[in-house]
């Protein structure tokens, strides 16, 4: 397959630029400018002082999953390694924890679908990896793999770590026996009393996006948090600036909508860790400034497994889970909105 260069990481002082599983890095580059990226010109994110913080989030890591790429009703190919091999999703949270720890982050947040079945056992091996590596640094929040099969782990209803230039909330979307999101009155009044009393920026993490009214029609049914709630927790984030953003996953794709209640504020999915194209995202903390950079995964079987997935549903996945470039990286201006 002839892969296009893909521009997955763009941040104030790097961009990488990649081309199937083969990496181009540009470093030291300055903040805020144009840069001629091999006939790519884009523009670097902005940096507003000293770094104060910095955040690392996965999601989807699906720890005991053998199969991916069904799709109901779909006779497309799916995917799994072969007899002996290393099953892909300890290959691809071994290389996302490698890479997090590689930028030395003060708290890893893990935002649900943490197994394949919603098994004991599977809940235990992701604490063996994420715990075992980070500690005290993991923030951690269950999926609708694990609320639907009724496993009640990690189901916290909210979460906050204070660090240095930033708040770092979590909170629970899933709810029993149920695919998609709830977000309760107990939850937005929690978070509103965090965006009143904050004096710095907020980063909200769950694992269910919210519903864009853009792209789908208002039925429960949705994909993310149902509708009605997906507007009161927009409602919440348009009276309390300080809220920098709510940060999703589930759908396995990077995007962002924006919704009217919350002008200028990102409610943003990252894709995921277990297939193409093995994502994580970094957030990096400036005064009234947050940066959301999206990285692949660069351990080499990590990556093989990745382009391998690329052809997943009929060859349409890539353009479904890469997602633009402004969805994957981009700044968020705290001070604009306070002003």
């Amino acid at each position: 397959m002839d892969v296009k260069p893909e521009l997955f990481t763009l941040a104030d002082d790097e961009a990488i630029v990649w081309r199937g599983s083969q990496a181009r890095c540009f470093e030291s580059l300055q903040p805020d400018s144009d840069v001629d990226l091999d006939g790519h010109v884009v523009r670097t994110l902005p940096r507003r002082g000293e770094l104060l913080a910095r955040v690392a989030t996965v999601n989807d890591v699906h720890f005991g999953e053998t199969v991916c790429g069904h799709v109901g009703g779909q006779d497309w190919p799916t995917f799994s390694v072969e007899p002996g091999e290393t099953p892909y999703p300890e290959v691809m949270n071994a290389g996302a924890v490698a890479d997090i720890s590689s930028v030395d982050p003060d708290v890893v947040v893990v935002k649900g679908d943490l197994t394949a079945e919603g098994t004991r056992e599977e809940y235990d091996r992701f604490l063996d990896v994420y715990g075992g590596a980070f500690g005290e640094r993991l923030v951690h929040v269950r999926g609708n793999h694990e609320s639907y099969n009724l496993l009640d782990v990690a189901s916290w209803p909210t979460q906050e770590r204070v660090l240095d230039g930033v708040i770092v909330a979590v909170i629970d979307t899933s709810r029993p026996a149920t695919i998609n999101g709830r977000v309760s009155d107990e939850q937005l009044d929690w978070l509103d009393e965090l965006g009143e009393r904050a004096d710095r920026p907020v980063l909200v993490f769950g694992h269910h996006p919210v519903w864009n009214p853009a792209a789908e029609p208002r039925t429960d049914d949705c994909v993310g948090i149902v509708p009605a709630q997906s507007e009161a927790l927009a409602e919440v984030f348009g009276r309390r600036p300080r809220l920098a953003g709510y940060f999703a996953g589930h759908t396995h794709r990077n995007a962002r909508v924006d919704l009217p209640q919350a002008p200028g504020v990102p409610f943003a999915e990252v894709a995921c860790v277990k297939d193409f194209p093995g994502s994580w995202a970094e957030y990096r903390i400036y005064e009234d400034l947050v940066l959301q950079v999206h990285r692949r995964i660069t351990d080499p079987t990590a990556l093989a497994w990745s382009e391998r997935t690329r052809g997943m549903f009929a060859g349409t996945y890539p353009a479904y889970a890469s997602g633009r470039s402004a969805d994957r990286c981009f700044a968020i201006d705290i001070a604009a909105r306070l002003r």
